[in-house]
């Protein structure tokens, strides 16, 4: 019986270490994945940073619209990527903090040049965009400003990079 009791914990033992170790492949894997996509134009916030910050800064979500309807950081305004609403950026400050993001952050990294270039000079990106942002348990509301863990996947290839919330694909 001990000796069944032991074997058992070992195996566990092993299950979690597995799991583990498959968190950590992925977590490196898609650091790797955004180190090639980011051309480093636009300076990076982490989620830790911006969570201390949220309540400092202007929130851009660059995804499309049918993105942003499912899930959002709770303040965001939707300004979008293939059709980039600059009306609902004229009015603010040069000066004023802004955090953009998308899913993983190479859309909003191109907005963020975009604001640079018209003179925006307080400009970030949150680093692994959404998506790091859900993973690393950071909250999210939808259209009524209720919490959800609804998460737009963009689609089942980038829905890979997703380890927490539920994946939508619409």
């Amino acid at each position: 019986m001990r000796y069944l009791f032991g074997f058992s914990f070992i195996l566990v033992a092993l299950f979690h270490l597995c799991l583990n170790t498959q968190a950590q492949v992925q977590n490196k894997a898609y650091g790797l994945l955004l180190k090639g996509m980011y051309k480093k134009t636009v300076p990076t916030i982490n989620v830790t940073q911006l969570k201390q910050a949220q309540n400092k800064v202007v929130l851009l979500d660059t995804r499309e619209t049918k993105e942003y309807n499912i899930s959002h950081l709770l303040g965001a305004i939707c300004v979008g990527y293939e059709h980039f609403d600059v009306q609902k950026v004229l009015l603010l400050d040069p000066q004023t903090p802004i955090v953009v993001y998308c899913s993983v952050g190479y859309r909003s990294e191109r907005i963020g040049e975009r604001l640079l270039a018209m003179g925006f000079t307080n400009v970030r990106n949150l680093y692994g965009g959404v998506f790091e942002w859900i993973n690393q348990k950071g909250i999210l509301v939808d259209n009524e400003q209720q919490t959800t863990q609804r998460i737009h996947a963009y689609d089942k290839k980038w829905g890979v990079w997703l380890q927490e919330g539920i994946k939508v694909y619409e």
